[in-house]
């Protein structure tokens, strides 16, 4: 599939999805192939693809919450303590960046797929009508 014809699918700017899917390209969840009949396809199983795997190669394998450590500018302030370590906002961030992490890689896309399936049972061949429709 082109990501020329995915983003007019999904009315996206093609530069948008096109950085994205060459993030994931790099993560080795895609594989990209060049040329007029070129485009993406999974390089991997969807099986053996976590959406926390999706998440990281677009996101970045940063924490969402990042401590930046005001207490040390607050009355009372250490400025050689471990605020990350010890205040109790970021060791709770924390505990929710992990758990969350943890719940996205149980999750593979080929799951999340069984069960649109299984929901949705006419989504699968509506979505490849309307695909194959976009290419004309």
């Amino acid at each position: 599939m082109s990501s020329a014809r995915l983003a007019e699918f999904y009315k996206l700017p093609a530069a948008y999805l096109n950085k994205q899917l060459q993030a994931m390209v790099r993560a080795g969840i895609l594989a990209s192939v060049s040329g007029p009949r070129g485009g993406f396809s999974l390089a991997r199983r969807p099986d053996r693809i976590s959406v926390l795997d999706v998440v990281l190669a677009i996101e970045g394998i940063e924490d969402s919450f990042r401590c930046d450590g005001i207490l040390r500018d607050a009355p009372g302030g250490d400025m050689d303590a471990d605020y990350a370590r010890t205040c109790l906002i970021s060791q709770t961030m924390r505990h929710a960046e992990v758990t969350w992490r943890t719940e996205l890689s149980r999750q593979s896309i080929a799951g999340i797929a069984q069960s649109i399936e299984r929901r949705f049972p006419e989504a699968r061949a509506e979505t490849v009508k309307q695909l194959v429709g976009a290419r004309s």
